[in-house]
C-alpha cells in the first residue's frame, strides 16, 4: 500500500509487565496525584484487586473509590462518581477494571473538571478546560478504553449510547498487568478475547488505515491469534493472557 499520510500522536504512557500494579503508588505521585480517586466495579473489589491498588497508593495519596454498578456505564454511573470526586477533592482518577470502570471514569473526568452534563461532551472535543490525569488499569484485554480518549456513556432515560471524545479525557498512563486478568471467568475471557481480534482485524481493513497504524494491526492480531488460543486452553498463563493486551498499541 502507497504511505499516506498521517499523524500520530501517542497520548497514553504503556507500561506493560507482570506485577507492574505496583508502580501505581510511584506513577500517581509523578502526576501530581495527592488524592486519588480509584474508580472500580464489584468484581473487582470482590477480587481483591482495589485492595491492592490501594496498598501501593496509600503512602503516594490519600485514597477514595466508587464503585461503578454496571457492565455498560451509565449517566447514573457516572453522577455518582461525580459526586465522590467532589466530595473527596480528587486531583487524579484511576479506572481499574474493565471497558465500564475505565469508561466511567473519564465520564467523571469530562464534569469534574468541565461543568455541566455528560450529554454536553457527546461527541469530539467539546470539553473546553483541562483534564485531571487519569491512570488505566484494565482486568481485561478486551475494550482498549485505557489506550483511547472516548468513553461510552448510556443515557439512563433513553438508554442511548453516548460516545464523548476528547484528546485530553485519554489517560496519562496505562498499566498493562496481565496478572490482573488471570481471575476472569471462563466467558470473559473468551468474549474479551474475540473482542481484541476484532479491534485488531478492523484497524487492519479500515478505510483510513495507513502504513504506521498497519505495522500496529498485523503485530496485533498475530499475538492475539497466539495468545487467545493458549489462554483457553491454558486458563491461568500469565503470557499467553499478556500477548493479548500489547494488541491495545494497535490504537
Amino acid at each position: 500500500m502507497s504511505l499516506a499520510p498521517f499523524d500520530h500522536q501517542p497520548r497514553t504512557r504503556l507500561i506493560y509487565g507482570n506485577g507492574t500494579l505496583a508502580r501505581v503508588g510511584e506513577l500517581a505521585s509523578g502526576l501530581g496525584g495527592t488524592r486519588a480517586l480509584v474508580v472500580s466495579d464489584p468484581g473487582i473489589v470482590k477480587a481483591g484487586y482495589v485492595t491492592r491498588a490501594v496498598s501501593f497508593l496509600i503512602d503516594a495519596s490519600a485514597v477514595q473509590h466508587g464503585v461503578c454498578q454496571r457492565e455498560n456505564p451509565s449517566t447514573e454511573d457516572v453522577a455518582a462518581c461525580v459526586a465522590v470526586a467532589r466530595e473527596f477533592k480528587a486531583d487524579i482518577i484511576i479506572g481499574l477494571g474493565g471497558g465500564s470502570s475505565m469508561d466511567t471514569a473519564k465520564g467523571c473526568n469530562f464534569i469534574l473538571t468541565n461543568g455541566g452534563r455528560i450529554q454536553d461532551y457527546w461527541g469530539v472535543g467539546k470539553a473546553t478546560k483541562p483534564m485531571l490525569p487519569i491512570i488505566a488499569i484494565p482486568t481485561t484485554s478486551g475494550t482498549g478504553s485505557e489506550c483511547q480518549s472516548f468513553a461510552l456513556i448510556s443515557d439512563a432515560v433513553t438508554h442511548v449510547k453516548m460516545a464523548c471524545g476528547d484528546p485530553k479525557a485519554a489517560a496519562k498512563v496505562a498499566i498493562l498487568d496481565s496478572e490482573l486478568t488471570v481471575s476472569q471467568p471462563h466467558r470473559v475471557t473468551v468474549c474479551t478475547g474475540m473482542d481484541a481480534l476484532t479491534h485488531a482485524l478492523e484497524t487492519a481493513v479500515t478505510n483510513k488505515r495507513n502504513a504506521f497504524s498497519s505495522l500496529y494491526s498485523r503485530e496485533g492480531f498475530r499475538l492475539c491469534h497466539s495468545g487467545f488460543s493458549q489462554q483457553n486452553m491454558i486458563r491461568k498463563t500469565r503470557e499467553a493472557r499478556g500477548m493479548m493486551q500489547p494488541r491495545c498499541r494497535a490504537w
